[in-house]
């Protein structure tokens, strides 16, 4: 008997562990984009839902940055009554942190994880924006929002522009003052288009080599 007919009958009965290897390593390769794209698909859905009117959402924006290559923005709120930047965290579990915290902790049972100050995440894409905008539109009219999923659940107290769920949404709908005018905002609109690289993998690839660069430094 040779080799192969000694190993044949175990091929037939592992030949489905295959499949499901190769899924699950699909699964865990592609984790953090689902888990993005869910949150970018709550945030839409809140929009849809409870923003009704003169409101245009862009979604998943990489913009070049002079001094970090590029940035990516999770979503930008366009309306008449200012811009918003809104920055997605799909995370469940606990959360500690406050607004001056370099990093803030999530935390699940008794496993703990650091991330980074999504505020101070933001802040770096509102930088980037208002440089885009600068002969467009004054900053201040230019707004930060921190979004979490439901799952989370704050266990300090949040800065004012830090939500879960939908709560955001009703934030936004305090700004009722109409500051921008519809040529105005439409002009805003095309320049962000015209500077927004493509959508491709080629483009989240040479993003996260420019995130590893600006870490090594």
């Amino acid at each position: 008997m040779n080799i192969s007919q000694i190993f044949a009958p175990l091929i037939s009965m592992l030949w489905w562990l295959i499949p499901v290897l190769l899924i699950l390593g699909a699964i865990k390769v592609f984790k953090p984009f689902l888990k993005g794209k869910i949150g970018e698909f709550a945030v839409a859905a809140h929009v849809k839902l409870y923003l009704k009117g003169d409101y245009i959402l862009l979604n998943d924006l990489t913009l070049p940055d002079i001094e970090s290559g590029t940035t990516q923005i999770d979503h930008i709120l366009l309306s008449p009554y200012g811009i918003f930047v809104i920055e997605t965290k799909n995370y469940k579990g606990w959360i500690f942190g406050t607004e001056r915290q370099k990093q803030w902790t999530q935390k699940i049972y008794k496993q703990s994880f650091k991330f980074q100050n999504p505020i101070h995440q933001n802040y770096k894409h509102m930088k980037v924006l208002e440089k885009i905008l600068a002969d467009i539109l004054d900053k201040e009219f230019i707004h930060t929002v921190i979004v979490f999923m439901p799952e989370a659940v704050f266990k300090t107290d949040m800065p004012s522009n830090v939500f879960r769920g939908a709560d955001w949404t009703d934030y936004v709908k305090t700004y009722k003052q109409s500051v921008i005018s519809p040529m105005k905002l439409k002009r805003v609109q095309l320049r962000l288009e015209k500077e927004i690289l493509e959508k491709s993998w080629k483009t989240n690839r040479q993003h996260v080599e420019n995130l590893k660069q600006r870490h090594d430094s």
